[in-house]
């Protein structure tokens, strides 16, 4: 590992594929949560499947702990943006639920996010999740050596505001490796060209965090818990990517996450 400039810890090839196990099993446990959302189930027993899963593959949940957050995942419901605390409350018919994880092991953190439907929701969410996810994936398409982090931000910014869609300025994506959070900020807004440049060795996860209404959000009397200010649901969508000599490499992979979701 070498230092870049502001502090970026630029990662070699071997600890490239240990991040990408740490996100493997990530990925794997989601997938293992995946199976039991649907209404009835409480918020806080997909954190306790997720807790025992990530153990069982010798891990440890990266955000239990993690400045006193009290569980294994952050489970966001409608207009919770991000870092819901899980609890007793139940999901309901007509939901959505962003789940995000982390995973430490060998020294490497792992963390990325699915935002799930609980049973049939409307046609208003299923548009916001599914274009939030369509975001991720043109940012992704411009983290590529030899471009800046605005370019990934406008990519996604313009893309979901053509919706009206509005995007959280609070919460930014992240670099990550023996840190969670590292160096460069990775925002879903901006302007091309501008920002770090993207170089070989970087390691970050790219994540839209998009309002159905208003950017502006607030933070509940917990001091976890970010909401949307005019209580609109939120979708949220995270990939944690590598830029190599060879190109880009998404760490992370949904593919668990969809084949249970296909069944």
């Amino acid at each position: 590992m070498k230092i870049f400039n502001r502090r970026i810890y630029l990662k070699n090839k071997s600890e490239i594929e240990l991040i990408k196990e740490s996100a493997l099993i990530v990925g794997l446990t989601l997938a293992e949560v995946a199976k039991y959302i649907k209404p009835g189930v409480p918020s806080n027993y997909l954190d306790k499947i997720a807790e025992d899963f990530i153990r069982s593959h010798q891990a440890v949940p990266s955000f239990k702990g993690y400045n006193g957050f009290p569980a294994s995942l952050c489970i966001s419901i409608n207009d919770v943006v991000v870092h819901g605390i899980p609890s007793r409350q139940v999901l309901q018919e007509g939901d959505i639920v962003s789940v995000d994880c982390g995973v430490y092991k060998n020294g490497y953190h792992g963390d990325y996010a699915y935002t799930f439907a609980v049973g049939e929701i409307s046609e208003e969410k299923k548009l916001l999740v599914e274009r939030t996810k369509k975001s991720l994936y043109k940012g992704i398409n411009e983290a590529k050596k030899g471009n800046h982090i605005g370019d990934i931000s406008h990519a996604i910014q313009s893309y979901v505001e053509s919706f009206g869609y509005g995007v959280v300025r609070e919460l930014v994506g992240h670099g990550i490796g023996k840190k969670m959070h590292e160096k460069p900020d990775i925002p879903n807004y901006g302007k091309k060209g501008k920002g770090e440049l993207i170089v070989p060795g970087m390691v970050f996860c790219i994540e839209p965090m998009i309002n159905l209404g208003t950017p502006r959000v607030s933070m509940d009397a917990d001091n976890w818990t970010i909401r949307t200010l005019d209580r609109k649901p939120s979708a949220h969508f995270e990939h944690q990517v590598a830029i190599t000599e060879e190109g880009t490499e998404v760490l992370s992979t949904y593919q668990y996450i969809e084949e249970v979701l296909a069944n």
